[in-house]
């Protein structure tokens, strides 16, 4: 399967590296199809530090330290040159210059004509951000229009009260055409499941890094094992690369 992931958000610290680890391991327990991983944060480049996902860094700036939307060029020309699934963590400060590329180059259309499938997976976060993250889900709904997961971050606040509860918000209404997946991380008990996740995160270990580890006791890579288990089970439910895309984009563009 040909598929391109962008992980995006505007807003900062809404767990866009987390799920960019999440999506990478899924298809790599797979073990289908090659996966490749790159990080485009000129700031935080977090992505690349989990050593075991072997991500490679995309720098986008200029010798004067700016953000220069031409070194996106690189990017692409990876993307079209190898195979399988390719996972692009993207920084919040790059937000906006990313989508600016990708529409004026028409990206999405580029690469769907090359044979790969497009999706964005956007987080949304509860709390003080929850209305930033929503503006910026509805900016990337309808610049790129292109297939999209939302991901439903309730570990710093709850984001909507569940996913029937996202369902009967108007972005999504508006744009359930091209929404074909949400995920919901649970917000689970921060001294117990949160405690946990912070520490493989903050150690830049992979699932089955905890697995392996004399750092963490039994119980909590029980509860790692639980979590995976979980986002997986919604990962699955998906069905990537089983939808008809062109038919999704042309009911989108025609409404």
């Amino acid at each position: 399967m040909r598929s391109v992931h962008i992980v995006i958000q505007g807003k900062g610290g809404v767990g866009k590296t987390f799920i960019s680890s999440i999506l990478a391991q899924y298809y790599l327990e797979k073990n289908v199809d090659p996966v490749h991983c790159f990080d485009t944060d000129p700031v935080n480049r977090s992505f690349s530090q989990i050593a075991a996902l072997k991500v490679e860094l995309i720098n986008i700036l200029n010798k004067k330290n700016e953000i220069d939307a031409r070194q996106f060029d690189p990017l692409v020309e990876k993307l079209i040159s190898v195979d399988g699934i390719r996972i692009i963590d993207n920084g919040s400060t790059s937000f906006i210059p990313l989508l600016a590329y990708m529409n004026e180059n028409g990206v999405v259309d580029f690469l769907r004509e090359a044979g790969t499938t497009v999706y964005c997976h956007v987080p949304l976060q509860g709390g003080q951000a929850f209305g930033d993250t929503i503006l910026a889900l509805a900016k990337v709904l309808k610049s790129l229009k292109t297939q999209t997961v939302v991901w439903l971050n309730n570990f710093q606040g709850q984001v909507v009260d569940n996913v029937q509860g996202f369902q009967d918000m108007g972005v999504y209404k508006s744009n359930k055409a091209l929404i074909c997946g949400i995920v919901d991380i649970p917000d689970r008990s921060k001294d117990t499941f949160g405690m946990d996740i912070r520490s493989m995160t903050a150690q830049n270990l992979t699932f089955d890094e905890v697995t392996q580890s004399d750092k963490f006791f039994i119980m909590s890579k029980q509860r790692i094992l639980m979590f995976k288990r979980g986002i997986y089970e919604q990962l699955d439910a998906i069905n990537f690369g089983e939808k008809n895309e062109s038919q999704i984009v042309e009911k989108e563009r025609q409404a």
